[in-house]
């Protein structure tokens, strides 16, 4: 009897202590809910509406059908227009369209040869889910009579697999893995940074010192950096030998684009760390910011499948422009210039995660 009631006075000290704690609670509803919106409602492997480009040089009435035909499959989004194949291979080496169609200028004159595709899908083969959706358009029949007799081809479409021709798993995966191993390191060191200076104590004795706070965060974080691009060519290192992951780009605009993506995730572990009381709770946050970028990010499930609304939320994460980043300079060759946006969105998240830091931040014990 005296044990069950000094168990009972032991569970009532806990149940206590986790009502002051907000954040635990919070985080108690918090991640189930999360976990079930984000596999539930956002994440979708039957992709549909992939953005595509069209150039169709033949520009004739059987064409504008075929690619009317084409967007009403629901697999594509027409979102630009070309004059040529090669624009259309800038638009795929930028990241700004997944899918072109290619009609030539000869199209009806190959409609009607028997076992002959009459057009091209260009394809960003280095996601395999979006190339498996774009291969559902071979199937889109083709009705259009034409003198002297009907079209009775097989597939109007002939598609081209760029790169990623032999389809391995691995040159789509690893890419994103930098920015996932990253994010999961970075964030998680700076996010205890502030709260450990205040366990162990030392946070009393920089309120005897002249450092400022923007200094304090800057000291938090250059070590960092340098640690994060030792971690970043150690996976590229072994990519390349371990798995022949090709580098078609230029290294240099890769690790460019790296300091700028470990920045922003080291000020967002400083941000964690002005919210945090402990070391727990700031493992936590990291944990409930790190498991909507793995699933958004377009790392794990093509970005064009998920809703409108939650694409919005994921051009929020630092992984998301990373991501497109590491696919479209080591995959595609891509410079870095071609990929500003991205690299403007992670410098944006990055001043204002860590102007909302050096804010928050207050030298002093409480």
């Amino acid at each position: 009897m005296n044990s069950l009631l000094r168990i009972l006075a032991i569970l009532r000290k806990e149940i206590w202590q986790l009502r002051r704690d907000r954040l635990t609670m919070g985080m108690i509803i918090g991640i189930p809910t999360l976990q079930i919106i984000l596999f539930g409602f956002a994440i979708n492997t039957d992709v549909r509406h992939l953005r595509a480009g069209v150039a169709d040089q033949a520009n004739t009435q059987v064409s504008r059908t075929l690619v009317a035909d084409t967007e009403a499959s629901q697999v594509i989004n027409i979102t630009q227009r070309a004059l040529t194949p090669e624009e259309l291979e800038t638009m795929l080496r930028r990241g700004e369209i997944s899918v072109g169609i290619v009609i030539p200028p000869d199209f009806e004159r190959r409609l009607q040869q028997q076992g002959r595709a009459a057009a091209q899908l260009l394809v960003d083969g280095s996601d395999p889910i979006i190339l498996g959706a774009a291969r559902q358009l071979t199937a889109v029949p083709v009705n259009y009579r034409l003198p002297p007799s009907p079209i009775k081809s097989a597939s109007v479409y002939e598609v081209r697999n760029f790169y990623n021709p032999e389809r391995r798993s691995a040159v789509n995966i690893i890419p994103g893995l930098l920015g996932v191993i990253l994010t999961m390191t970075m964030v998680l060191f700076t996010a205890i940074a502030i709260v450990r200076e205040r366990e162990r104590g030392n946070l009393e004795l920089l309120i005897n010192t002249p450092v400022r706070t923007p200094e304090l965060m800057a000291g938090k974080i250059l070590p960092y950096v340098l640690i994060g691009l030792i971690q970043a060519t150690l996976i590229i290192t072994l990519s390349v030998f371990l798995f022949r992951i090709p580098i078609r780009g230029n290294l240099l605009d890769l690790y460019l684009a790296a300091l700028v993506f470990i920045s922003a995730n080291l000020t967002m572990g400083l941000f964690i760390s002005t919210l945090a009381k402990t070391q727990m709770q700031a493992m936590q946050m990291n944990f409930f910011f790190f498991l909507p970028s793995i699933l958004l990010s377009g790392f794990m499930f093509p970005f064009d499948g998920m809703p409108g609304i939650v694409q919005h939320i994921a051009e929020i994460l630092p992984l998301t422009h990373f991501v497109r980043l590491s696919r479209g300079i080591l995959l595609r060759g891509a410079a870095l210039i071609e990929l500003l946006p991205e690299i403007r969105a992670l410098a944006i998240f990055m001043v204002v995660t860590l102007t909302i830091a050096i804010l928050r931040f207050r030298k002093r014990l409480d």
